[in-house]
């Protein structure tokens, strides 16, 4: 890539949500980069005064590197379009549809790919239809091995793995620590892959598939942001055809919710080399060890000139749609 324009450039990070350090973690490493790239960068924490900070100040783009609800529901974007203000990242509503996994999942299932079977659980239903007859109502219709997670949010929060239907409640009541809703799911065993995708102005591509290998065998939070609690392969110990098939599910699964310049596509490939379909990461990690930065990394580009051209595109894009 060509050296880039100095721009000025706020990256978001912090925020309130449980991901907050990780999105401190983020936001600094991505600032780093695009400082080392000779760009005017301005690490902020989004409190009240954020939108007239923003509004007096005009920055070229914003990158929000806000984990959590904070950055990923869908809010703070469509804030930034009513400011007019270019943004890295997916805008507003596929933002929203994205950060509910039960939405997701649906769209995802709608365009004929897989992903695991599952029932959606409002905590209130819980309540009000008796927990014991719903849980066990469940087990008769998934089998009980199941994954728990909250309906909303990341970084493995408030996920249970279980292999009894005696686990089953205590993870339930975990995942409504992080949430109103638990998604349950059935299980699909084999290797856990996350697909990052990019576009850098000539539409979206599959980044290698990195591997995850947690050492204790879930990839838990302290898996996810702790060195050498997981081992990474990149690209993932695939055959070229299963690795092939794993980047176009992943680019098909971002384009099917309507994602842009950057997101990162979870999937479990099954014994038989079948893509399953987890979740899709609007703002995906971009710590040390999250998976995005590792797949950019392996097709030789920095993470400086990526991060700068997706600010270039963000600003090209809102520029034409003006």
């Amino acid at each position: 890539m060509s050296e880039a324009t100095p721009l000025t450039v706020v990256v978001l990070a912090g925020g309130i949500s449980h991901e907050r350090d990780v999105s401190l973690r983020s936001g600094r490493r991505v600032a780093d980069s695009l400082a080392e790239r000779g760009h005017t960068v301005i690490l902020r924490d989004p409190d009240a005064s954020l939108l007239q900070f923003l509004d007096e100040t005009r920055p070229d783009v914003v990158w929000p590197a806000l984990h959590g609800a904070s950055g990923e529901d869908g809010a703070l974007r469509a804030l930034l379009d009513a400011l007019d203000i270019p943004y890295v990242g997916s805008s507003s509503d596929p933002s929203r549809l994205a950060w509910n996994k039960p939405t997701a999942k649906v769209l995802v299932s709608r365009a004929g790919l897989q992903t695991p079977r599952s029932i959606t659980l409002p905590r209130d239903t819980f309540r009000e239809l008796g927990a014991t007859e719903v849980l066990a109502r469940v087990s008769a219709s998934l089998g009980t091995d199941l994954v728990v997670k909250p309906a909303q949010g990341g970084s493995a929060l408030g996920v249970g793995i279980i292999d009894s239907a005696d686990d089953l409640p205590r993870a339930v009541v975990d995942a409504y620590t992080y949430g109103e809703v638990a998604l349950i799911e059935q299980r699909v065993r084999g290797v856990e892959v996350s697909v990052g995708i990019l576009d850098l102005g000539e539409g979206p591509f599959a980044l290698p598939g990195v591997e995850i290998e947690p050492r204790l065998g879930v990839y838990s939070f302290e898996a996810r942001y702790n060195a050498g609690e997981t081992r990474f392969f990149v690209p993932a110990r695939l055959d070229d055809e299963t690795s092939r098939l794993a980047g176009e599910t992943a680019l098909s699964i971002h384009e099917t919710i309507g994602l842009r310049h950057i997101s990162r596509i979870d999937l479990i490939i099954d014994d038989a080399g079948v893509p399953w379909f987890l979740e899709a990461n609007v703002l995906p990690g971009l710590t040390e060890t999250s998976m995005v930065p590792q797949g950019i990394l392996a097709t030789g580009r920095s993470l400086g000139e990526v991060y700068s051209r997706l600010s270039e595109v963000a600003i090209a894009e809102a520029t034409a749609g003006r």
